[in-house]
């Protein structure tokens, strides 16, 4: 039976920023993992994306981890929105933040690579992979977890268990927390395109009558799409060779950047929202989307989960340098407060863009929304830092600074 500080149940990037967050802290952490991630280190055309707010930057700048992800790293100075068939249309762009970038996009692979070899540097850390946990037995001074190992059984006991296994949390599940899931009936599809005219670190965000689209800049003058449609098209849209899957794109996303020449690897992801109705109890953490899974619209799925990291590892230093108990429920009510707000924002903002621009017959009044907004500097400074992850209380992380 191995006994341990905390056990992260979860080896994907929110579950690995963690685990690189509490490090050098003497703590004996446990990261548990079913799959074994495969990390290739030649890059691809397919390659799929991730866009990070530049508070996701801070943060990893603060885990001493972004000067190893910043060559892979595509900034974003300029987002472009519109809605298509109508005239509205808003702007947001860096220098209006006086920043260098309104966020990066990269890919995947080298977030991963990096905090996989972050996370075998640390000290006092022990990955259980593959390894699925089978049952949770909890009691006043902690949790115990059974795993099945590859058909072995071990036992693990904790003070504190954060979860971050995803929307389908069986954590969540374990300990009683409800949750509110709601189909939208869209499909998001993933690719990566070539345009015939250079990006210029612009992201577009293209409103449509099935949903929106975004093509985001990336390296060697790639854009990563994120294409949500109607879930019973996508089956059709997936069928379609490269030059027809290009032709329905283009006449959905127009000619701002000229003709699209060429299409990677498509992936399909129906969509949801999944929103648990507490974010903690006694000796339970809840991040990333075990808490929250998000429309991609606007991209703030791993940013809101990377700002978790950030405020729990923030309030666990804190409880641990004042002598308290990582896992009592009056530490993790403040991780659970601090939270709240920055959940709930971000949650109605993503799940009301992305219900709104399915309405047509609210067309005229969304793009004299949209021509509103891009004429008032409050309202879109206030947009601009949320999407950023800088609109709310700012943790040390999130400014740069290490705990």
């Amino acid at each position: 039976m191995q006994q341990y500080d905390v056990i992260i149940v979860g080896g994907g990037m929110v579950g690995a920023s963690l685990v690189c967050a509490l490090a050098g802290r003497n703590l004996r952490i446990a990261m548990v993992e079913a799959v074994q991630p495969e990390v290739r280190a030649e890059a691809g055309y397919d390659d799929r994306a991730i866009a990070l707010a530049y508070g996701s930057k801070r943060i990893f700048t603060g885990l001493h981890l972004w000067d190893r992800i910043a060559p892979a790293a595509t900034p974003i100075h300029r987002i472009h929105i519109s809605d298509r068939g109508h005239f509205g249309m808003a702007r947001m762009d860096r220098r209006e933040e006086g920043l260098p970038a309104i966020g990066y996009v990269v890919p995947a692979r080298d977030i991963g690579r990096v905090l996989s070899e972050a996370v075998e540097a640390t000290a006092g850390v022990d990955k259980w992979c593959p390894a699925t946990v089978t049952a949770v037995h909890r009691n006043d001074a902690g949790v115990q977890l059974e795993l099945d190992c590859d058909g072995l059984v071990e036992t693990l006991n904790t003070r504190l268990v954060v979860a971050a296994d995803g929307a389908d949390s069986l954590l969540r599940e374990q300990f009683g927390i409800g949750h509110v899931e709601r189909d939208y009936g869209q499909t998001a599809i993933v690719t990566n395109i070539s345009p015939q005219l250079p990006h210029n670190n612009i992201a577009y965000e293209r409103f449509t009558d099935s949903g929106p689209m975004a093509l985001l800049p990336m390296s060697d003058k790639r854009c990563a799409v994120v294409w949500t449609v109607a879930t019973d098209k996508a089956g059709a849209i997936m069928a379609l060779d490269d030059a027809a899957f290009l032709a329905q794109l283009q006449e959905r996303f127009g000619y701002r950047l000229g003709r699209l020449e060429k299409t990677g690897r498509r992936q399909a992801w129906p969509l949801r929202l999944v929103q648990a109705k507490e974010s903690v109890r006694e000796r339970l953490a809840l991040v990333g989307n075990a808490v929250h899974t998000l429309h991609p619209v606007a991209g703030q799925g791993f940013n809101l989960g990377a700002r978790d990291v950030a405020v729990l590892a923030e309030v666990l230093v804190d409880a641990l340098r004042a002598g308290e108990d990582p896992g009592s429920l009056a530490v993790l009510n403040r991780y659970g407060e601090w939270r709240h707000r920055d959940h709930q924002n971000v949650m109605v903002f993503t799940d009301g863009l992305a219900r709104l621009f399915t309405l047509p017959a609210l067309g005229l009044a969304r793009s004299a929304g949209m021509l509103a907004f891009d004429l008032l500097p409050p309202a879109k400074r206030w947009l601009t830092r949320m999407t950023m992850g800088r609109a709310e209380r700012t943790p040390k992380l999130a400014r740069g600074v290490p705990l």
